[in-house]
């Protein structure tokens, strides 16, 4: 009994050893990450230009990140477009220091591009380290009135392909209406090249274009006045429910007539949907600071005076976690290769 006792207190005494040890670490690690960023600044890159939905978004997180993090950082943004997000991406992987002062802002649709082999490509979404996204994209297209397609029946009917401004292959303003148009057979052309939606929203007005698919968030922020007005029509929705405030919109799913046009609709919309704006770090990032960034984003998201700017902008803020947004990213990557190859025919032009 005597032996056992001991044997029992030997082990006590090496488990509360092992304890305090990995707590005076843990706490030496936290107190180095939490003076890191005094007197610091991060940037905060967007991949589209300024007045867009995903600028917006960001602008309005960046005036108040700063207060969650220890040590109170400045946060500025900056926009690096070009190539649909490749650009931006391709920076964050291979030349943004892994050291938690510069967070990319992109779009989810460019994993997907990953996955289907797409040119120029010189990342690995597996890699990058996520914070998290402020929202989840529910995904429309709309239509200028002046265009003369106000309804799904009239686009079905039209003579000409309905001209749809887009950002490059990997945005969801390119990516979308392809994928409409093989799942659906809608009569559609896509005009890459513009550098954000609000590039597209001016094509538009100017007849240029005859409209976008976007969230219906970036509607409400950026054409509101369209849309108040009718000059632009929601036509569609590309979620798997409706949104309460377009309960005449019909979905997409709804004219979807075979498995492999069901298929193209989730995997080209309804799935990226929870994706679109991620928030990540350069790969090789410090864990503990992934950590402490990981939070203080989650905490901004529940800011009072965010949460006050973006009802008055009518935005919606639905967080989703960098964990949750981490195990998205590596689901796409669980497309079956045969797929994953039609989809490329579709998405890569």
């Amino acid at each position: 009994m005597g032996n056992r006792r001991s044997e029992l207190n030997r082990w006590l005494c090496v488990a509360v050893t092992v304890f305090l040890c990995l707590g005076f670490r843990l706490g030496h690690a936290t107190a180095a990450e939490d003076g890191f960023y005094k007197g610091k600044t991060i940037r905060l890159i967007v991949a589209f230009s300024a007045g867009g939905g995903y600028d917006t978004y960001s602008r309005t997180i960046a005036r108040h990140l700063g207060k969650y993090i220890p040590g109170n950082p400045t946060v500025v943004v900056d926009n690096m477009t070009g190539a649909g997000g490749f650009i931006h991406a391709n920076y964050m992987f291979k030349q943004a220091k892994p050291d938690g002062l510069t967070i990319g802002n992109n779009s989810g649709g460019l994993f997907l591009q990953q996955v289907m082999g797409a040119k120029g490509v010189e990342f690995d979404g597996k890699r990058f380290e996520y914070l998290g996204a402020p929202a989840v994209d529910h995904l429309t297209c709309g239509i200028a009135k002046a265009s003369g397609v106000t309804s799904m029946e009239k686009w079905f009917a039209a003579k000409e392909p309905v001209r749809f401004g887009g950002v490059g292959p990997g945005g969801f303003a390119s990516d979308l209406p392809r994928v409409l148009q093989a799942a659906l057979g809608l009569p559609v052309k896509v005009i890459d090249g513009y550098k954000g939606t609000s590039d597209i929203r001016l094509a538009t007005e100017s007849g240029e274009l005859a409209g976008s698919c976007l969230s219906w968030d970036s509607y409400k922020t950026t054409w509101r006045k369209a849309i108040e007005s009718g000059d632009v029509n929601i036509i569609i929705q590309a979620m798997p429910k409706k949104h309460p405030e377009l309960a005449n919109v019909p979905l997409a799913m709804d004219y979807a007539k075979t498995d492999e046009a069901k298929k193209l609709i989730k995997h080209g919309a309804h799935d990226l949907a929870y994706s679109a704006r991620p928030y990540f770090l350069a790969p090789g990032t410090p864990k503990a600071r992934v950590q402490l960034l990981r939070t203080a984003f989650a905490d901004v998201l529940k800011d009072p005076d965010l949460l006050a700017e973006a009802k008055k902008a009518s935005f919606g803020i639905e967080y989703v976690s960098g964990e949750e947004l981490e195990s998205i990213v590596f689901g796409l990557y669980k497309i079956e290769p045969a797929f994953a190859a039609k989809m490329k025919q579709i998405l890569v032009p």
